[in-house]
C-alpha cells in the first residue's frame, strides 16, 4: 500500500498532523495524537488504513516545501521515524506533482 505525504498540503506541525491523519486514517472517525510517537504508531499499522506490520511505501513529495515550513529538528525526527520503521519503505522528493 502506498501513502503520500505532500509538503504542499501543510505549513506547520499542526497542519502536518492533520495531513498525516487524513492520509492514514481517512474516514475512520477518530484522531491521532499530535506528537511524533503517535506518528510512529500510525506507521506501524493497526490504527488506520493498513494492518499491523503490513509493508507500506511512504512517499514525501515536495519535501523542499516542508523544509521551509517545519522546524529543522522536528523534520529530522520525522524523517528518522520513517527511515527506521521496519515495515516502511521511505522515499522523498524535493518536487513532485
Amino acid at each position: 500500500m502506498d501513502f503520500e505525504i505532500n509538503g504542499n498540503k501543510f505549513r506547520s506541525k499542526k497542519g502536518f498532523y492533520r495531513h498525516v491523519e487524513n492520509i492514514f486514517t481517512y474516514e475512520l472517525g477518530w484522531r491521532i495524537g499530535r506528537n511524533l510517537n503517535a506518528f510512529a504508531d500510525i506507521l506501524r499499522g493497526g490504527f488506520g488504513r493498513h494492518d499491523p506490520g503490513e509493508e507500506i511505501t511512504v512517499v514525501w513529495s515536495n519535501f523542499q516545501k516542508s523544509k521551509q515550513c517545519l522546524n529543522e529538528n522536528f523534520l529530522a525526527a520525522a524523517e528518522e521515524i520513517l527511515a527506521e520503521a521496519e515495515n516502511v519503505t521511505f522515499e522523498k522528493y524535493d518536487y513532485r506533482k
